[in-house]
């Protein structure tokens, strides 16, 4: 086992030695400690404690330029609060549980406080799962009360406890279980990503997922929905007839309820219009309060004042 203390300087430099390079933002007095026990060449589990707020983050340009683009990680969250985002995804994380990560696109962990956590650092050619089904993995929180979430956290809890005590080749063996078990879980978080011949509702359930997790990339038209899917425009027109409606139609609508939502939901009480709709995708706030007027029938501060307290949330 190794045993490392660091300050927010020490913390960048043991991510690049033991991770992957990132970059950290701490106050002068952080502190922090982590555990590290290998278990293979090509997979480490530790356990960190950091004693105040941080934000640890890999840039595009570090994803491209720098090593460790194989690199994944999956973190269990075992105290304080924090978030991780990636793919335009966003995880809240709670006491027990878990979000994946990978190296080879930019993210973003932010810790508010002191946390604990246990992290499984492994190559992503252990997870036996498709390129496309690790990336639609990740930034995704994993609830703590799945079975299959208990099974993962209490394994690597334990692992860590014992692998002292086990052989090199029982810690190759012990490493791997652990990879099975998250390839397990991740598919109670991930949506269905087809292979290349898979039936076109398969698909068209993909692509109406992609857009309710990106709405707030203001980017995501027809034409790039039908590229990170890898169709024609026509394709994807073609499929969302089968329900009735475009792309373009079902982005907005999708947009439009996210707003909706959070207009009536007092923990967005504080923000103001153009940070809803910039939430949303929306980049101009005049083009926003038309479209919410025209799906609804009234402005947004309209529907916030008439539906903040008296609409309950799904």
């Amino acid at each position: 086992m190794e045993i490392h203390e660091y300050s927010g300087e020490g913390l960048e430099q043991l991510a690049r030695q033991s991770f992957m390079p990132v970059i950290t933002r701490t106050r002068s007095d952080f502190r922090g400690r982590m555990a590290l026990q290998e278990m293979g060449e090509a997979v480490t589990v530790s356990r960190a404690y950091s004693g105040g707020s941080h934000r640890t983050f890999r840039t595009d340009r570090m994803a491209v330029k720098t090593p460790g683009d194989d690199v994944v990680l999956f973190c269990v969250h075992l105290a304080g609060r924090s978030h991780v985002r990636q793919h335009d995804r966003f995880a809240e994380l709670t006491a027990g549980s878990g979000v994946l990560y990978e190296a080879r696109s930019a993210w973003e962990l932010l810790s508010s406080g002191e946390s604990r956590s246990l992290t499984l650092h492994f190559s992503r050619d252990l997870l036996p799962l498709r390129t496309a089904e690790i990336t639609e993995g990740c930034a995704r929180s994993m609830d703590p009360a799945a079975p299959a979430m208990q099974m993962l956290s209490g394994y690597l809890d334990r692992l860590f406890d014992l692998a002292d005590d086990l052989t090199a080749s029982q810690r190759l063996d012990a490493g791997q279980a652990a990879i099975d078990l998250l390839a397990m879980a991740l598919r109670d978080v991930t949506p269905t990503v087809p292979g290349d011949d898979g039936p076109a509702h398969v698909l068209l359930d993909m692509m109406r997922t992609h857009v309710r997790d990106h709405l707030a990339d203001p980017r995501l038209r027809t034409e790039e929905l039908a590229r990170r899917h890898h169709v024609s425009v026509r394709h994807a027109q073609t499929l969302f007839e089968r329900i009735g409606t475009t792309p373009g139609v079902y982005l907005r609508e999708q947009r439009l309820l996210a707003a909706r939502a959070m207009l009536s939901d007092p923990r967005y009480a504080r923000l103001g219009m153009s940070d809803v709709a910039a939430a949303v995708g929306f980049l101009n706030l005049r083009t926003f309060e038309r479209a919410f007027r025209r799906q609804y029938g009234m402005t947004p501060g309209g529907w916030r004042r008439e539906h903040l307290h008296s609409e309950p949330l799904p």
